[in-house]
């Protein structure tokens, strides 16, 4: 049997929340494997940090600011793309940790117009995007371990994660005869700035409750994206893969 390797050569994929952390790992090892992407992130400053160090990648790369939580800039985006979709892989997300006692209305709603109903404005605002000539096209959505688990503090974060499964289970059910799969990924805990930036007694005790005894490293997330884009995973669909060590055992 022949080992498996990833060419997206030819193939245009869209990334939200792009331009940092998970994402941006996305971004680039679709790059690396020959992919065109239009990265769409709210951040200016993210944006042009990742320009900068994607310079390399030319053309095969668009950048665009993006608000998803909002219709009209999705629309905008979705008009400037300079090719059609092959892949989404529906990335962007927030937080407003606060325990439910003492979580606002404002917190609640932020954080679910952009993990939630971000996901539906992105992917309504793509569907015709998508090349209809493919029999390949993906939808790629990142959930949470706290979706499947749920977490205190997170009350917010965690019912938007679970209603990205709950998302991808009905779009896989509706959209497979069209030529689609969507899959869901259930990170666990990653190893990005944020988290490396913690105290060192902190980042122990978040590997201690993870049966591999470290933390994920943004690449494990890339290369599950990368899979499930690809033609091998033709036949996964409606599914929530977990990358998160054991740590949902």
């Amino acid at each position: 049997m022949n080992n498996v390797s990833f060419s997206f050569k030819n193939k245009n994929a869209v990334v939200t929340g792009g331009a940092a952390g998970i994402g941006f790992q996305i971004t680039t090892s679709f790059l690396e494997a020959g992919g065109n992407v239009a990265v769409w992130d709210y951040s200016e400053q993210a944006l042009q940090s990742a320009k900068d160090q994607l310079s390399k990648f030319g053309s095969q790369v668009q950048f665009v600011q993006v608000d998803i939580g909002n219709r009209d800039s999705v629309a905008k985006a979705a008009s400037s793309l300079p090719w059609a979709v092959d892949i989404l892989v529906n990335n962007a997300g927030i937080t407003r940790d606060k325990s439910f006692a003492k979580m606002t209305a404002d917190e609640w709603d932020a954080v679910i117009s952009t993990n939630l109903t971000g996901l539906f404005n992105v992917t309504k605002g793509l569907l015709e995007k998508f090349n209809a000539a493919s029999a390949h096209k993906r939808i790629i959505s990142i959930s949470s371990v706290v979706g499947l688990y749920g977490n205190f503090g997170q009350l917010n974060y965690a019912a938007a994660k679970a209603g990205v499964i709950g998302m991808t289970k009905t779009w896989g059910k509706e959209l497979g005869r069209k030529g689609f799969t969507a899959n869901a990924i259930a990170p666990g805990f990653i190893a990005t700035a944020m988290t490396k930036a913690m105290p060192k007694e902190a980042i122990d005790a978040m590997a201690a409750k993870i049966p591999v005894a470290r933390l994920g490293d943004t690449s494990d997330i890339a290369n599950a994206v990368l899979f499930l884009a690809s033609e091998q995973a033709a036949y996964i669909n409606g599914a929530t893969l977990s990358v998160d060590g054991g740590i949902v055992l």
